[in-house]
Order: C-alpha cells, then structure tokens, then sequence
C-alpha cells in the first residue's frame, strides 16, 4: 500500500472539529519528527503547524496550505477506517489534503530545492475559520511566502483530473444564526401565545425572495436555512426558534446588500409577529481568487504532463477561507479530481484513494520547477 495511503486511513479515523484537532496535529508531528530534520523548523499555532523546509539557495519562499479538521456529521461508508469519533468525519476530504501535503514534504526533505517551502497545517477550515487568525500570526509575519497554492478535492471531476480557472473560484461566505423570542404557552390557548414556529417557517419563506427579487439575476447568491431548533414538545406552543444556515455571493456589494435585506426582512417578523429578534452574521470567509498569471503558468505547466486532465472550470459557490490567505499573498487553489459518487460533506463520501499519488506528483513537479 502506499504509505500515504496509509496516512490518509489513519488520519480518516481521527477527525476533530475547528481548534480541537489535538490528535490530528500530534500526529502530523509525530510523522514529521520522525522526517530527517537538517533543513527542518517546526512551529505549532494553536492546533495546527507550520513546517518549513529550508532551500538550498533560496531567493523566495513557497507555500503550501493543507486543512486538517473534520465535520459535525455521522459516518456512513462502513469503510474499516471509518471514523472512531462519535458524530464527526473527515467529510469534505481534508484527510486526503493532509496526507497529500505530507507526502509532498517527505519528497522536498529528500530532495531539496533551491527556494525555501512553507507547509501550512491549517485547522478549523469548516468553522470558526483558522486561515486568517494564521495569515496574522507572528509566525506567518516571520515565515511569510511569496506565492501560495492549496488544493480542494472534487468528487465530480475523475481521478487525474484538476479543475481550475483564473480569476474567482469560490464565492464570498458567511454565516447566519437567527434567534426568535416570542412567547409560549399551551397548544390550546394559541391566541394568548406568540409561536415560534410559525414566524421561524414564515422567515424561511421570505429570506428565499432576497434571492429572487432583490439578487441582480446576471448575479449569483444563495441563502440556506440548514437548521432549524425550536419547541420542547408537541402540545406546548414554542417560545424560542433558532434558525442556522449560509450566505454566498460572487461579490463583495452582493453580500453587503444581502444583509441588508435580511436585517430588513427580520425587522419585519419581529413586527408581524410581536418577536424579539437577534442576528449574528458568525464567520465570514473571503472569496478565493486565483491570481491570473500564476495561474495561467500553472495551467500552461499542468498541460506539459501528458497523464494529467486540466479542465478550467466555472467559478463555483463554495466556500474556503483559503481566500484570505491569497488575499494577502499570490497563488492559487485548484480542484483534485476524486471521482465519489457521493459529495462533499456527505456522510457516505469515499473519494478514490489513487487520487493521493496523483496530487503529489503534480505539486512535487510544478514547485520543484518555480523552486529551481
């Protein structure tokens, strides 16, 4: 079996939620340690790492960024490495990720380059957003790269395949928790009450107008309602409702007026319905936008390597606080074809493991070439 393969198994049973991923990184250091240290420094941040191998005669430095924790969510691939964690999986394949870059490491140990390489072990992707509390670290300040890249896997695309395109790939996001308090009471009595239920079913409904009726349809935006918690039992009319979900926009001005629609909009239950109301946009993550020189080099280089696909995509409504990241620094991201028939952040996800080798034979050949 591949040793990487391997790794990416053992990681698959471990996963950890954002800022809790303690195994995780123990084992990232564990392995890593046990790598030849003459041209390694190793620096923990919080629950990640940053690592990097020092070149031979360096003029810049290259980073590569991996994310590292799991997801809120219940297996169910029955695999013999499913997950070993109650109610948690690496369901958007940040286990591949992680054993892709430290197969990516091991290679530039033993065969350094002339430029320095800056691997970043990033946590809490999937929330509350780790990339730019790391981008302002004082261990990214001192160790800061010229030019970083970063990969996603993609259950859609078939292995040796990548996916990418200049410019924006993944939409702005951000998250959105609104609290209802009305009042409660007896299912039999419902004019003395003020139900929540029915104001948080009443919110669904008018949040999804925003989209189409105040969104430029030349435009794109999305607002899901993912979650809704209220009522205790059934004969008791509910006094709380609490509803958790997404916003995601191609645009910077598409967010802003998107937020104001929705503060407009529970304005108006809170009237209709004699509710008090709370909003809390939580994390927000900047747009991914590949820089388009580097990219057309890397799209120019990919297509050199006869046994790779490249396909250049449309921009899709992800998102990835990798954005933050490029904001900051030139590089890019790029899709790894992965070829599940089930998607990211499902609970019956298997990517096709070939996928790893593949990953780290792209990366290897096109930093060595902008390292040399």
């Amino acid at each position: 079996m591949n040793p990487f393969i391997k790794i990416r198994r053992d990681l698959h049973l471990i996963p950890e939620l954002g800022f809790q991923e303690y195994k995780t990184q123990a084992y990232l250091l564990s392995y890593i340690e046990n790598l030849s240290q003459e041209r390694l420094s190793i620096k923990k941040w919080k629950t990640g790492l940053f690592v990097k191998v020092h070149g031979l005669n360096p003029r810049k430095t290259i980073g590569y960024r991996a994310d590292i924790d799991g997801l809120p969510i219940v297996e169910e691939t029955d695999l013999e490495f499913s997950s070993t964690h109650a109610e948690q999986m690496h369901a958007c394949g940040h286990d591949f990720h992680m054993s892709i870059a430290l197969g990516v490491l091991t290679h530039f140990v033993d065969n350094p380059i002339d430029d320095n390489i800056l691997f970043i072990f990033q946590p809490a992707e999937e929330g509350p957003g780790g990339a730019e509390p790391m981008l302002k670290s004082d261990i990214m300040q001192e160790w800061k790269p010229d030019i970083i890249f970063a990969l996603h896997i993609a259950p859609e695309y078939p292995v040796g395949s990548i996916a990418l395109k200049e410019g924006l790939l993944f939409a702005n996001t951000s998250e959105l928790f609104i609290d209802l308090k009305g009042k409660g009471g007896h299912a039999a009595y419902p004019h003395l009450t003020n139900d929540m239920v029915i104001a948080a079913c009443s919110l669904v409904g008018q949040l999804q107008t925003i989209i189409s009726r105040n969104v430029n349809p030349l435009d794109s935006a999305v607002i899901t309602i993912g979650k809704i918690t209220s009522g205790t039992v059934q004969n008791i009319i509910a006094e709380k409702a609490r509803l958790e979900g997404t916003i995601r926009t191609l645009s910077d001005d598409s967010m802003d007026k998107v937020k104001q629609r929705i503060d407009a909009v529970v304005k108006g239950i809170e009237t209709s319905f004699e509710c008090e109301a709370v909003i809390d946009y939580g994390a927000m993550y900047h747009q991914v936008y590949n820089d388009e020189e580097i990219t057309k080099d890397f799209i120019q280089f990919m297509r050199t390597q006869t046994s790779i696909n490249v396909i250049e995509c449309q921009e899709a409504m992800t998102g990835e606080d990798f954005g933050y990241m490029l904001k900051e620094i030139p590089g890019l991201m790029f899709w790894l074809g992965v070829d599940s028939p089930y998607g990211l952040h499902h609970a019956k996800l298997n990517p096709k493991e070939e996928a790893i080798e593949v990953a780290i034979n792209i990366l290897t050949s096109y930093i060595t070439f902008k390292g040399n």
